[in-house]
């Protein structure tokens, strides 16, 4: 990462009052050029005003407040609009109850330098998840597999959130034609860029669940991702994924 190259890591935040004034200050000190984007969806625990705090402070912190809990895609949507008419260079995502772990960072800049989206695996060196129940991990697990067969997409771990993208790579991307609201958005954000033809790494990560705070999963946002990769194949097929 150059002098003048600036990298964004977007939080997306609901009720995260526990952990999100720890998290920014663990990544802001990593790298000079790092910011931090807030996206609240107007938290009831307060969560939102913690961030607008944390932001009179410290110049390198953004909070952008959203009315309605619309669901973590929209939330990196809205996150992503933002970066790119900053015109940051490198935008992150990662979630804010250091499930990812901020120490992999610098990982992700140095092979951002020679790639246009950088993934965080907890499947390409073996499974490497920590506190997670035998039976969501193997949930997560085989619904990579799944999608993998069901969509080509030759990525180990495409549910996972912690990634980093070129600007140049949400920019091609039609971000208004993005329908993915739960975490089957993260499969369908690699899929566009992987059929844009972008050159996409996995490195390995290893995943802690969170500590404080309570996981979003829901059946309503595995129904989605199972119904949301086979709309994706057909998109493909008909070349209908810009």
């Amino acid at each position: 990462m150059t002098q003048s190259n600036r990298a964004l890591i977007i939080f997306p935040t609901y009720n995260e009052k526990d952990n999100i004034e720890k998290i920014v200050h663990a990544v802001l000190p990593l790298d000079p050029r790092i910011h931090v984007l807030i996206v609240d969806d107007n938290s009831p625990d307060g969560t939102g005003k913690i961030a607008d705090k944390l932001s009179e402070q410290e110049p390198k912190i953004n909070v952008l407040h959203r009315q309605n809990k619309e669901g973590l895609g929209k939330a990196y949507i809205a996150g992503f609009k933002w970066a790119i008419e900053k015109k940051y260079d490198y935008i992150f995502e990662m979630d804010a109850d250091f499930s990812h772990g901020p120490e992999y960072i610098k990982d992700f800049l140095r092979e951002i330098q020679t790639h246009d989206l950088v993934l965080g695996s907890r499947y390409i060196s073996g499974v490497n998840v920590i506190n997670w129940p035998m039976s969501r991990l193997l949930l997560s697990y085989y619904a990579n597999v799944y999608t993998r067969i069901v969509t080509g997409l030759p990525i180990r771990d495409a549910t996972g959130g912690f990634k980093c993208f070129r600007r140049e790579v949400l920019e091609a991307i039609n971000l208004d034609d993005v329908k993915a609201s739960g975490y089957s958005f993260q499969i369908e954000m690699t899929m566009r860029a992987w059929k844009k033809g972008f050159k996409i790494k996995e490195i390995p990560i290893i995943f802690m669940d969170r500590i404080a705070g309570t996981s979003k999963m829901s059946k309503k946002i595995m129904r989605e991702a199972i119904y949301m990769v086979w709309m994706l194949r057909i998109k493909s097929i008909f070349g209908k994924l810009n």
